[in-house]
């Protein structure tokens, strides 16, 4: 299997690097073949002919890319009329794309299903748990070595079932599916945040838990509350020092990380044409830091030119031939239009610990000094699913370039991940990796590494430091699990940059350095292709891709050791007792940003992803309790003594205890990480009330059959402490938009009631009877 293979394989040497320098003239060794496109290709036959059924009870008004694109997955087109931000559409997608640390729950699930294959197309990818340490192929052969039992697991469950599995080191999901799944027009759900990445192709891939997955999978119509839709409106074009990263970092400062939530942002105007498809690829893919629901481009010539430049020419050729469905009507209306002028974008600078606090470079320097923040950035790590295109390597390479020619090394720690083997064999061939290497940098493996939390970093623990990222996010712990280091997110070009000056105050725009003869030396501005001018390498045989639908192999056998630590075969909650809630003890009142970092951590505990017992251990260790200001620690009432927020929650369960959680703003923002759901309610939470919630996290609590609710007066979360006793009024005949009350019983005795309202659907509220999704699903498997 994949470990015997793969950790023989992925200790071999790579192929001698030539000299340093880009070359220019090279030619691929191993250039990337034509796909077989048919599984790729959307239905659009279909897909326009559903449209014209939903235009029709629409009375044809004028419809967004979005809308076009979401509605013609309606199930039953003709049954629905679709109102934004109102209606629950019930949607068929294309398509399914996993990673390995959500993978292993999301089949778990599906295992119980009753199905022998999956519905629709869909594919694993392994890159999530390969630790950055030495740097690529040791540290995918050290991962192989430490989770051969998930990727076994993994692997046999894509035999099983048809799901195409890509071996560890192949690449990141969303890079690995930008290259050769993503369609215009076409609809995917994956099991990352940051799906949306696939909007750079014109896709709808939308980020959601694993039991939204199991739905299309298990050829369950998929539910979603019709997006409403935000239309950022592009003119001019990038100057030199600019880049794509910089539209989204500056729009993220813009919108926050609330601004986007319930949104599709759609992207439109003559700047869009000025973009290459990976540069709108990386727009899309932070899009998820504002909470918006996904975020696309029209169809352009950039998306055609990458299409065939990975192999896949006859989507291309489908979607000219469907060019009218792949951008917005005339006089499309949006519920709220931004204009961002390209030529007057300048590169910025977000963060620490929130990826909205955006600043500008020119201002960076004072920003800093305000601040009063050690004038010393310790490492720069460029590449991830955001930043890790052949553009963003050549045009970072172009500066490394420039500074090696200078005779300088980088100050701070340099880090490269490249996004894929198809990227790294190709930087490797035309030479942006030598210089990178001659500069002083580590080439880390194909895969997610510090940008969540896998990076075993010794220096500087305990102490405040800063880094500067491409990555997407940067909360608190979430790198290197320290939780003062800073992460500043930025361009590559502008990472790459500052890490040869070592500085936070550096701007390399128009502050100079010292070559090394002492003269002044300053950085011109990088330059890079769009794409390779001799085409993509293929890599590696090692990484040879899977074929897009495996078939399914029913005799094989996927064995889950019941003494194993890793992975544990789920037992089906139970159902709803049908009742009103009693007596549900407040376990801890949260206060303010509250990730899904925070409610089940990553890093380390990634291993045990595939164990629900174990990973609930770190239930909610990130969160700060608002009765105490302290994080991790709650007092238990029965015992009188202070605890662990999961050691309190078994204490609880143990006693037949039902417990909740009173949280802030935009609970569960970040990553789709539906353990943060599946642990609550494993230790025994059925409800959870907020001022509000992140779509995602709030979709993946009604799946696992617990009971999201929001405060209809927020100013009510105040009257709330840890040790309360809640009992509801309205539950037992719970409907859509009918409210809840909340009995509170504080504990001198004293009651309050507070009115608080859901989202919940017909069919969620069929979930939460049955006590999760998948319970509904197997009961009409098995009907």
């Amino acid at each position: 299997m994949v470990s015997a293979l793969l950790y023989r394989q992925a200790r071999q040497a790579t192929q001698p690097l030539g000299r340093h320098g880009l070359r220019a003239f090279a030619s691929a060794v191993n250039p990337v073949p034509e796909k077989d496109c048919r599984s790729i290709t959307p239905p659009y036959a279909k897909l326009q002919a559903n449209l014209q059924k939903v235009r029709r009870v629409l009375d044809n008004r004028p419809l967004t890319l979005a809308e076009k694109v979401v509605y013609s997955h309606l199930t039953n087109p003709e049954e629905t009329v679709p109102v934004r931000g109102e209606t629950y559409l019930k949607l068929s997608p294309d398509r399914v794309a996993m990673q390995d640390a959500s993978a292993q729950m999301a089949l778990l699930q599906f295992m119980l299903s009753g199905m022998s294959t999956t519905a629709v197309p869909s594919s694993i990818h392994c890159d999530h748990l390969i630790v950055a340490n030495e740097g690529a192929d040791k540290d995918v052969a050290a991962s192989i070595k430490t989770n051969q039992e998930i990727f076994d697991f993994l692997e046999s469950a894509g035999k099983k079932y048809g799901i195409a599995f890509w071996k560890p080191g192949s690449g990141i999901i969303h890079q690995i599916v930008l290259e050769n799944y993503a369609a215009p027009g076409g609809l995917m759900l994956g099991t990352d945040s940051h799906t949306p990445n696939a909007g750079g192709l014109g896709m709808v891939a939308i980020g959601v838990g694993g039991a939204d997955a199991v739905d299309a999978m298990a050829a369950i119509p998929w539910e979603l509350k019709a997006p409403n839709v935000i239309g950022v409106k592009l003119t001019g074009q990038l100057s030199k020092w600019a880049s794509p990263k910089d539209v989204i970092l500056k729009l993220a400062g813009d919108l926050t990380v609330r601004g986007g939530t319930g949104h599709i942002i759609e992207y439109f105007g003559q700047g869009v044409d000025s973009l290459s498809c990976t540069g709108m690829a990386t727009i899309c893919n932070m899009g998820a830091e504002v909470g918006a629901t996904t975020s696309l481009f029209p169809y352009t010539a950039g998306m055609r030119s990458y299409l065939s430049a990975t192999g896949r020419a006859p989507v291309a050729q489908a979607a000219d031939a469907n060019q009218d469905f792949l951008r917005a009507d005339a006089g499309a209306d949006y519920d709220k239009v931004l204009e961002i002028d390209l030529s007057q974008v300048e590169p910025h600078i977000n963060g620490p610990f929130t990826p909205d606090l955006s600043t500008p470079l020119s201002k960076f320097k004072d920003f800093i000094k305000e601040n009063n923040w050690k004038d010393e950035m310790t490492a720069g790590l460029i590449g991830s699913c955001t930043n890790s295109s052949y553009q963003d390597m050549s045009r970072a390479a172009s500066l490394a370039k420039q500074a090696v020619d200078a005779g300088l090394q980088t100050k701070a720690d340099f880090l490269v991940t490249p996004g894929s083997e198809q990227i790294r064999a190709t930087i490797e061939r035309d030479g942006q990796q030598a210089i990178f290497e001659k500069a002083g940098a580590k080439v880390l493996s194909n895969s997610c590494g510090p940008c969540i939390g896998m990076w075993s970093r010794s220096e500087h623990q305990g102490e405040e430091n800063a880094i500067m990222t491409s990555f997407n996010r940067n909360f608190r712990n979430r790198n290197d699990g320290n939780p003062q280091t800073m992460n500043f997110l930025a361009a590559p070009e502008i990472v790459t940059a500052m890490s040869f000056a070592g500085k936070l105050s550096f701007n390399p725009m128009t502050d100079s350095l010292l070559d090394k003869d002492g003269n002044a030396f300053q950085f011109q501005p990088p330059q890079g292709d769009d794409l390779p001018k001799q085409g993509f390498e293929a890599g590696r045989a090692t990484y040879e891709p899977p074929a897009p639908t495996p078939d399914a192999d029913a005799s094989v056998s996927i064995n889950v050791n019941p003494a194993s630590n890793r992975l544990q075969v789920l037992e089906p909650f139970d159902a709803w007792h049908g009742d009103e809630f009693k007596d549900v003890r407040v376990l801890v009142k949260v206060q303010g940003k509250c990730t899904t970092d925070h409610i089940s951590a990553a890093g380390p505990w990634l291993k045990y992803k595939g164990h629900l017992e174990n990973i609930a251990e770190n239930t909610l260790i990130g969160a700060q309790n608002a009765d105490n200001g302290k994080v991790n620690i709650v007092h238990d009432v029965t015992n009188g003594n202070d605890g662990s927020i999961p050691d309190v929650a078994k204490s609880y369960k143990s006693q037949n205890i039902p417990w909740m959680v009173i949280a802030d703003h935009n609970y569960g923002e970040g990553s789709a990480r539906e353990h943060a759901a599946l642990q609550v309610r494993y230790l025994g939470c059925p409800l959870i009330v907020s001022r509000s919630f992140a779509r995602i996290h709030e979709t993946n609590l009604k799946k696992q059959g617990v009971l999201p609710l929001t405060f209809a007066n927020e100013a009510d979360w105040e009257r709330i402490s840890g040790g309360d006793l809640i009992e509801t009024v309205g539950v037992k005949d719970i409907a859509p938009g009918k409210p809840v009350q909340l009995i509170v019983t504080k504990q001198d005795g004293a009651k309050i009631t507070i009115d608080a309202k859901h989202t919940m659907s017909a069919d969620q509220i069929e979930w939460f009877k049955e006590g999760s999704a998948l319970n509904l699903i197997k009961k009409s498997v098995s009907a």
